[in-house]
């Protein structure tokens, strides 16, 4: 559950910019998407495997264009 404090005077606009930057940062929606299908533990940790070789790729720059 999320909790926003917020002023009596802070204007409706703030409050939700507030409480839409916390909701993205809890990561709650990709906690949902996760949960609708269930993924083999096997090819959780293929596609792991393949997004540090891709990040170390992109650090060493040796990404094709």
């Amino acid at each position: 559950m999320l909790i926003i404090d917020s002023k009596d005077c802070e204007n409706i606009d703030k409050a939700l910019k507030k409480y839409k930057k916390k909701y993205e940062k809890s990561r709650t929606l990709n906690q949902l998407r996760d949960r609708q299908a269930f993924t083999k533990p096997s090819i959780r940790k293929r596609t792991q495997t393949l997004k540090a070789i891709y990040r170390l790729k992109m650090e060493n720059g040796d990404l094709d264009k």
